[in-house]
């Protein structure tokens, strides 16, 4: 017998949490999210203005599948829609638990007042995003989420259709190096009297705290008009800064700063700790934290969490100081490669910077739509 049970207890959100490890469980390619950062960012709802549910499938006893369910109310009034989301969607390969789960979200959306369901989305696009489609084989990183193949058609067999999908890329050295881009560079600097952080002699948090209001102020410009974006609280950056301070190295972000110091641009890049965490269960055990700091010390991978240039300096050069910067750090050694995260499929201006590197598409991830009345 299936049933469908709206997470209710502390040992409910517990099970909610580790159901993933489970059903992933001996997948060379699922990464865990860490289970102490993924317990507070869901009990915290992400930001005030959002209002959420979580739903657990248990059949003869057993967990078989789990299902969040948010509404971002800063979303909706600041698009003028009535969209519901789902998130943090696994099962096991059954229709019948997939269109329960989905089935659940969309009644309580209804209640709301909400017309749509959209997903897998999280609070923001800082959050855990998009159904893997394409490239199940591919080595994954922290921040996105791991899915079964079959989960693509469970989805679409309860009705929902695509929305948009994002594209991945591993970026290697290029075989030659394009020196135009190094001038251009150098020019952008000289130009617009603009400078780089500097990161010596200064601590990780103090780095943090001194370019943390630009960087924000200067992502919300940047990002206000893509898919699933909302302006983060106060509460849910001091949320943000927490969950990634163990992974963050300076050396791998860069802030493009004017004559004031005000933020223009960044480039936020994470040690790749991936296969650091693989083991872990989810778990911050002593083990995993020395892998980990190792990993964060001497990446051989990188993350691209986030690329951003304020408007009026994007047609300035100032994004080859980014690219550049990328590329030193490939041939300084130690870094092999960059995973791109998600861009969105229809960002060209973004994708076509990739040319600069060996770039291959190897991931493509999706959110799905579904109407559920007036």
């Amino acid at each position: 017998m299936l049933e469908i049970r709206p997470v209710s207890s502390k040992r409910d959100m517990k099970e909610f949490v580790e159901f993933p490890l489970k059903l992933y469980r001996g997948n060379p390619y699922f990464v865990p999210a860490l289970y102490g950062d993924e317990m507070k960012i869901l009990k915290a709802g992400g930001t005030k203005d959002a209002d959420t549910v979580f739903f657990l499938a248990v059949k003869d006893g057993k967990t078989v599948g789990r299902v969040q369910g948010i509404l971002q109310k800063e979303y909706n009034r600041a698009h003028g829609t009535t969209k519901a989301r789902f998130g943090r969607f696994d099962t096991i390969d059954d229709l019948e638990v997939a269109k329960r789960l989905l089935g659940a979200v969309e009644d309580w959306a209804k209640e709301q007042g909400m017309t749509e369901v959209c997903g897998p989305l999280g609070y923001s696009d800082l959050d855990r995003e998009g159904l893997l489609i394409d490239g199940f084989d591919q080595e994954q990183t922290f921040e996105a989420q791991y899915n079964y193949e079959y989960s693509g058609g469970l989805i679409e067999n309860a009705g929902y259709a695509k929305d948009v999908d994002w594209l991945e890329f591993q970026l290697r050295k290029p075989a030659q190096r394009n020196e135009m881009l190094s001038r251009l560079a150098k020019r952008a600097l000289e130009m617009n009297r603009l400078h780089v952080a500097p990161t010596k002699g200064i601590s990780k948090r103090k780095y943090i705290e001194k370019y943390r209001d630009g960087f924000f102020d200067c992502l919300d410009v940047c990002y206000r008009d893509l898919y699933g974006t909302v302006k983060l609280t106060r509460e849910a950056q001091d949320e943000l800064i927490s969950q990634f301070l163990l992974i963050v190295n300076k050396e791998y972000a860069v802030f493009i700063c004017d004559k004031s110091d005000t933020v223009v641009g960044f480039g936020i890049c994470f040690p790749g700790i991936g296969k650091a965490v693989m083991k872990s269960g989810g778990r911050l055990t002593p083990m995993t934290l020395m892998r980990i700091l190792k990993t964060v010390r001497n990446p051989s991978t990188v993350d691209l969490g986030l690329v951003a240039v304020r408007p009026e300096y994007q047609a300035r050069g100032v994004n080859a100081i980014i690219l550049n910067y990328m590329l030193d750090l490939l041939e300084e050694g130690g870094v092999k490669k960059f995973e791109t995260n998600l861009n969105l499929e229809d960002n060209f201006a973004v994708m076509n910077q990739w040319k600069y590197f060996d770039a291959r598409q190897n991931k493509r991830r999706r959110s799905y739509i579904k109407k559920i009345g007036e």
